[in-house]
């Protein structure tokens, strides 16, 4: 995917411990000692892209095209962050709405670095995306009495154009519909609970074409799985950080393996954090959609008085990244350690919200009397594997779609709504292209090859990886959360450095393992992206560069084994057909 423009690195940042480079694969084998399971189309992740995109790739079970897929997925369905989206899909169906307006949006979340090309695609094919899911019987919410579908309105939108299905489970519906349609293709084997260990690449040269994946199941153990085309749409990293929404199993695990199989690696500096989740003593920290805000939920300091319309102009519904940092700032200002919503001027909350309401109602909390304590917390990864219009990465045979990938779309900061859109649209599109590569190859069978791991046993002191999973989550959301200064990462680089050490020279034979090994990458990527850009755009914020500054207004795109990013111009990032 060669680059329209290049410039040269800009200074900044810092260099990480030489062992996040080296490591290959996380654990030795020989490939032709272990099981081999051949496919035309690997797809891992099972969200609302993997699951797009497995269908798409399979086509038509009646058909005689090759289309042969295996869906893998590291956990059940209903534990991926589609099935935990309470949030709506926007898209563009109404007559007094249109794609400008969308994609105006968009772009002013963004704060100068969406892609236009990406927008303009995304928000058009979104709508047909939108008219899919309906003919496939999705529940979307309607008017009672007219039967006419409800939009509501989120952060950062100006218009009502935010599908909701059942108040406050969207995801759940949507994960529902996909799931129903790939297990009725024949065409679509299901691995679900198996662990992607690493993406198989014949050579250990850069961009050496991707063949498929070593994987981890419970009962059948390690398995080399052979595919012309593999699609990564395994999800974001929230569990880098001590507070987030997002499922435990959201551990980076898709960005680490493509990593280590030289993809290129874009924007990590920008995690969007939620402004609204429930902030009581030792329970996850469970959203509070956006969508409760829009129907006109309200936040109130510790004096229980509103501050947001003198922050922005859209008060409660500006863009996340700005009720987050007036969240955190005003919890400064006043102490104590979160501000609460007030949605007692909602009408029918439990009728709108009725899984919210459930949940509050656990904890003894009337949203119909009561105020919520709320505090912001990680929810999405905005950077990550750079695609082209295909989902297609720099890496031969390698696909990526969803929050793993990095389109341009989300720019600086993601559009409320934004990110199941994506899914869908990227994901039919990678499901496309790993289809027509199918059809170009007829009915042979993929071929193996010769992959030798050879990793010598470690003889380094061990520490409890328990332990550092613990510590990296903490110094995450302390040092590179939603406030950041380049003396705190660079302490954070030190304890990253440490960690590493005792830990990425070791072989691990478990899940968990492998997983505290691949946040510790990522983390140390992300570290070393917001160290590096010395700006505040859009969900980066440095307290000590304050303002965006013109020669960031770039993407920045790293590799493995290179200290330093190259970068491209904002609407250089999502690439058209060459």
């Amino acid at each position: 995917m060669p680059l329209r423009e290049r410039k040269h690195p800009l200074t900044g940042g810092f260099t990480v411990h030489p062992l996040y480079d080296q490591r290959r694969y996380l654990i030795p084998f020989r490939s032709s000692l272990l099981p081999q399971i051949f496919t035309d189309t690997l797809v891992i992740g099972g969200g609302c892209a993997g699951l797009r995109a497995a269908i798409e790739a399979a086509g038509d079970p009646d058909s005689d095209s090759p289309g042969d897929v295996i869906l893998l997925t590291k956990g059940p369905f209903d534990a991926t962050n589609t099935a935990w989206a309470q949030g709506g899909i926007a898209g563009v169906l109404r007559d007094d709405d249109s794609f400008d307006a969308h994609a105006k949006d968009t772009a002013e979340a963004g704060a100068g670095l969406c892609d236009e090309n990406a927008v303009r695609l995304i928000v058009r094919e979104g709508a047909d995306r939108l008219r899919e899911l309906i003919e496939w019987k999705i529940r979307f919410d309607r008017d009672e009495q007219s039967g006419r579908l409800l939009t509501g309105r989120e952060g950062g939108h100006h218009a009502n154009r935010v599908y909701h299905a059942h108040g406050d489970a969207t995801g759940r519906e949507l994960e529902r519909v996909l799931l129903e349609r790939a297990r009725a293709n024949p065409r679509i084997r299901i691995f679900e609970n198996c662990f992607s260990l690493d993406l198989i690449t014949p050579s250990r040269q850069s961009a050496s074409p991707v063949r498929g994946a070593i994987t981890h199941h419970p009962k059948h153990g390690l398995q080399m799985i052979w595919a012309r085309t593999t699609i990564l749409a395994s999800g974001g990293a929230g569990i880098l950080y001590r507070e987030t929404t997002n499922p435990k199993g959201a551990t980076a695990d898709g960005l680490a393996m493509a990593y280590r199989a030289g993809a290129t690696i874009a924007d990590l500096a920008f995690i969007q954090f939620h402004p609204t989740t429930l902030y009581l003593p030792g329970a996850h920290r469970a959203l509070i959609s956006e969508a409760v805000r829009g129907e006109g939920g309200i936040l109130l300091d510790a004096a229980e008085q509103r501050f947001m319309p003198e922050v922005h102009e859209m008060a409660e519904l500006a863009p996340r990244d700005v009720v987050s940092r007036a969240i955190v700032r005003r919890i400064t200002q006043q102490g104590g350690a979160h501000v609460w919503l007030d949605c007692r001027n909602i009408k029918n909350f439990a009728k709108r919200f009725p899984g919210i309401n459930a949940l509050l109602h656990r904890f003894g909390i009337d949203p119909a009397k009561d105020l919520i304590p709320v505090h912001p917390a990680a929810h999405y990864a905005v950077g990550g594997v750079r695609t082209d219009e295909h989902g297609r990465t720099d890496v031969p045979g390698l696909l990526a779609a969803g929050e793993i990938a990095c389109t341009g779309l989300h720019g600086a900061n993601r559009l409320a709504s934004n990110s199941l859109l994506e899914g869908l649209v990227m994901g039919k599109r990678a499901g496309r292209f790993a289809k027509q590569r199918a059809a170009e190859n007829g009915s042979s069978t993929p071929r193996p090859a010769q992959v030798v791991s050879d990793i010598r046993p470690s003889d380094h002191g061990e520490i409890d990886l328990v332990d550092i999973r613990s510590s990296l989550r903490s110094a995450m959301w302390r040092n590179v959360g939603i406030e950041r200064t380049g003396p705190k990462m660079r302490d954070t680089k030190e304890m990253f450095d440490f960690w590493g050490r005792y830990t990425l020279d070791k072989i691990f034979d478990d899940p968990e393992a492998w997983e505290t090994q691949n946040l510790l990458t990522v983390g140390a990527l992300v570290a070393r992206a917001a160290a590096w850009r010395e700006e505040s755009r859009g969900c980066h914020t440095r307290l000590d560069f304050t303002e965006p500054r013109p020669e960031f207004e770039v993407h920045d795109l790293w590799k493995r084994g290179k200290d330093s990013p190259d970068t491209v111009t904002k609407d250089a990032l999502f690439m058209q057909d060459q």
